[in-house]
């Protein structure tokens, strides 16, 4: 019995009921969160050197939603905790050789690559916004070495976010599912 079968036997109600077409995976603050921080960083991005207020404002805004999905990623839903899809390099790696393969299993929430990217964009991305928050204290103004680390951090966050969307993209195409449809909608296919 393959895992989409074992997934459908699971799902039956009782009285032979048809499984659901769709289930939920993505919660409202979840995708509230990953568009607003799509959003927040492409101002940031966009305004960087030509619009002072507008880009301190996305970043800021930046570092507040990182710091919510921190927090929810330690307590909110099933789908949004780190529990669920951080794992060890090992796994990711593993992960990663079987897509490379054609035989990567599928996961109803973030497979292991797309949590490690998570981790990474957490990481990149809020080394950008402390970075451009220190650039703003009398402490670090004027300091090439922050101005230097907020564009190296800025240039890797872009960076990852080209990972993660060929990432999507390539896990939408393995798996045959939109995973974009997904983080609009919440739902995905069982």
């Amino acid at each position: 019995m393959n895992n989409q079968s074992i997934a459908s036997s699971e799902s039956l109600e009782v009285g032979g009921a048809e499984p659901p077409a769709t289930i939920r995976v993505w919660d409202p603050l979840v995708r509230l969160f990953h568009w607003s921080l799509v959003s927040s960083y492409l101002i940031a991005w966009l305004t960087a050197d030509e619009w002072d207020q507008a880009h301190e404002l996305a970043g800021y805004v930046v570092l507040g939603l990182l710091g919510f999905r921190i927090i929810w990623g330690l307590v909110g839903t099933r789908h949004a905790r780190f529990s669920d899809f951080v794992r060890p390099p090992r796994v990711v790696l593993g992960y990663l050789r079987d897509m490379m393969r054609g035989r990567a299993r599928r996961y109803i929430g973030h497979n292991p690559a797309g949590g490690a990217m998570i981790v990474a964009l957490i990481l990149a991305v809020g080394a950008t916004s402390i970075t451009g928050w220190m650039m703003t204290l009398d402490r670090f103004w004027g300091y090439e070495w922050v101005e230097e680390l907020h564009e190296a951090a800025a240039n890797l966050s872009l960076l990852l976010v080209g990972g993660h969307i060929l990432g999507v993209v390539v896990s939408s195409w393995a798996h045959g599912e939109n995973l974009v449809k997904a983080m609009i909608t919440g739902r995905k296919r069982p």
